[in-house]
């Protein structure tokens, strides 16, 4: 008799357990599910900030439906939740979009952001000229390892004018301003010095790069001056040269490129000392850059040598300095780039040259400055 009281409890709340999960189903088909209302915190559609601001985003639920939500900055979700802080690292234009969605429907919102990179202002401490040396790496050369090839000569610019030399193709040096060089529309922008002649250019590559992310470190892209010859032919923009520790300080200095070419650096009667740089550990480096044309130096008459300016974008190209226009610069494809200033600068050697008893073909460098606070 207890068994079949048991049983029959059991069986009672098996019924009811059934009966409550119908009534709950039955009630689920009875919800009316909601479309997406919504509310953005932020209703206009267009922003202007600098690198280093932030804005916060935010999507009010004004009905209770459900649904999922997600927020898109260019093609990758970057959230799924109802707020989203934007707080870019780089300047440039960004579509922010909004999306909340479910069987019913689909709310979407979408921003355009446009970010400039943060300027470092001029201000009555500011020097015209580059403040920082950020790298020294010469090719090797005749007057490496000397008075103007050296670590030494290369800080000698710093705040002021002096003298340093690059060595062969693909030699360098970069520096910092201690501002901001603002891309003034229609000038010329900064000048670089050099001890160039009016028949005899050692023409530089010259790269520029702003601090995009605002970080005060050089690590974001380097942009070139299009000068004039980088449409000459005999100028490519993906070029290498690998330089080899000679067995002696005798020795002239063997190389080779990437088109399969070799040469030297030849050593002459005047200039005796080691010419590949002797604080460089390896017995090889490579240097990499834009090879400009030649076509330009004249060695027909041996005692008469000439190399005649481009008509304009290089280093050491023209008696009394080269002015430089920011609004020259582009990327690694040719396109032109639009930056609002710079805070680096890199001048490179940009000719691959043996000049007979005048030696290889060095870019020399006596000075940078800011145009605007020399004038």
């Amino acid at each position: 008799m207890n068994t079949m009281t048991t049983n029959y409890k059991q069986l009672l709340i098996a019924f009811f357990a059934l009966a409550l999960l119908f009534t709950s189903c039955s009630n689920d088909d009875d919800v009316q599910v909601l479309a997406p209302e919504i509310s953005m915190s932020k209703v206009e559609r267009e922003f202007q900030i600098t690198v280093g601001d932030t804005l916060k985003f935010a999507a009010i639920n004004l009905n209770n439906s459900e649904y999922t939500e997600h927020w898109t900055l260019g093609d990758s979700i970057v959230a799924t939740v109802d707020t989203y802080v934007f707080e870019p690292t780089n300047s440039g234009t960004y579509t922010l979009s909004y999306e909340a969605s479910n069987i019913t429907g689909t709310f979407n919102y979408d921003y355009t952001i446009e970010v400039a990179a943060k300027i470092r202002p001029i201000t009555d401490e500011s020097n015209a000229y580059i403040t920082e040396l950020l790298e020294y790496l010469p090719a090797p050369g005749q007057f490496i390892n000397k008075g103007v090839g050296n670590l030494e000569s290369a800080e000698g610019l710093i705040g002021k004018r002096g003298l340093v030399t690059l060595g062969a193709w693909g030699g360098s040096v970069s520096y910092a301003f201690d501002h901001t060089v603002i891309n003034r529309e229609d000038e010329d922008d900064f000048i670089i010095y050099g001890n160039a002649m009016p028949t005899f250019a050692e023409p530089g590559v010259v790269y520029v790069m702003q601090d995009d992310n605002g970080n005060g470190l050089p690590d974001d892209t380097w942009y070139e001056i299009n000068g004039s010859a980088h449409a000459q032919e005999g100028t490519l923009r993906t070029y290498k040269v690998t330089y080899f520790r000679p067995e002696t300080a005798e020795d002239d200095v063997a190389w080779e490129d990437n088109q399969g070419n070799t040469g030297f650096v030849l050593k002459n009667a005047f200039h005796k000392q080691a010419y590949y740089p002797e604080w460089i550990t390896e017995d090889s480096y490579t240097l990499t850059g834009t090879l400009l044309s030649d076509s330009h130096i004249d060695m027909s008459n041996p005692s008469m040598i000439t190399s005649a300016p481009f008509d304009y974008g290089y280093a050491d190209n023209t008696p009394g300095g080269d002015k430089i226009n920011i609004a020259d610069a582009i990327d690694t494809e040719g396109n032109p780039v639009h930056l609002s200033g710079i805070d680096f600068i890199k001048i490179q050697t940009g000719i691959q040259a043996n000049m007979g008893w005048l030696g290889e073909l060095s870019t020399e460098v006596a000075g940078i400055a800011d145009l605007s606070l020399l004038q």
